[in-house]
C-alpha cells in the first residue's frame, strides 16, 4: 500500500516538474520515462493492494446481502477466477518482461523491463492474496463488518 502511495505520489511530482521546465525552456527529457515507470508501478501495485484489502469491485454487492453455502460458493469462485487471471499475470507477464530485456526506451537506453516488470509481481501478489482470503473464508466465513452497515435497524 505504501508503495503504491509513493509510485503515485512521485508520479504527480514528476507531471508537476515536467510542466514546470516545459513551461521554462529547459525540459528534463527523462521525466517522461520517470512518470510512465512510476505509473506503471502505481497502478499495478495498486491492483494487489485493492485485492489485499478486498477494496476492488466484483460481485461484493450480491455476495454480501447472502448467507451459507451460496455465499461461499460465490465468494470462492470469484476468488478462483482472481487467481487464474493472476496466474496469466505472472506467466505471461513473466515472458513479456523477458523479452523486453532486449529493447531500450530511448534517449536514456532505459530496459523496457522496468516498466513491464510489475506485471508478473503485480500478480504473483494477487495469487497470494486471493489465496489468503479463500483460506481465511473457509475457516472463519467470508463475512465482514460492511456486509452489515447497510442493513435496516429494527424497529421497536
Amino acid at each position: 500500500m505504501v508503495l503504491c502511495g509513493v509510485c503515485i505520489g512521485a508520479f504527480t511530482l514528476c507531471v508537476f516538474l515536467d510542466v514546470v521546465t516545459r513551461t521554462i525552456g529547459y525540459p528534463w527529457l527523462w521525466l517522461q520515462q520517470a512518470t510512465t515507470a512510476f505509473f506503471a508501478w502505481g497502478v499495478f501495485i495498486g491492483i494487489a493492494a485493492a485485492i489485499r484489502r478486498n477494496d476492488h469491485i466484483y460481485l461484493s454487492e450480491i455476495t454480501k446481502h447472502m448467507t451459507g453455502t451460496k455465499r461461499w460458493a460465490i465468494e470462492t469462485f470469484n476468488r478462483l477466477v482472481v487467481l487464474i487471471v493472476a496466474g496469466f499475470m505472472v506467466w505471461f507477464g513473466y515472458k513479456n518482461a523477458m523479452l523486453d530485456l532486449g529493447s531500450f526506451r530511448m534517449p536514456w537506453l532505459i530496459p523496457l523491463t522496468v516498466y513491464t516488470g510489475v506485471v508478473p509481481i503485480s500478480g504473483a501478489l494477487v495469487m497470494l492474496f486471493c489465496v489468503e482470503q479463500i483460506v481465511n473464508g473457509w475457516h472463519n466465513g467470508f463475512e465482514g463488518p460492511e456486509d452489515h452497515e447497510f442493513l435496516p435497524e429494527p424497529v421497536e
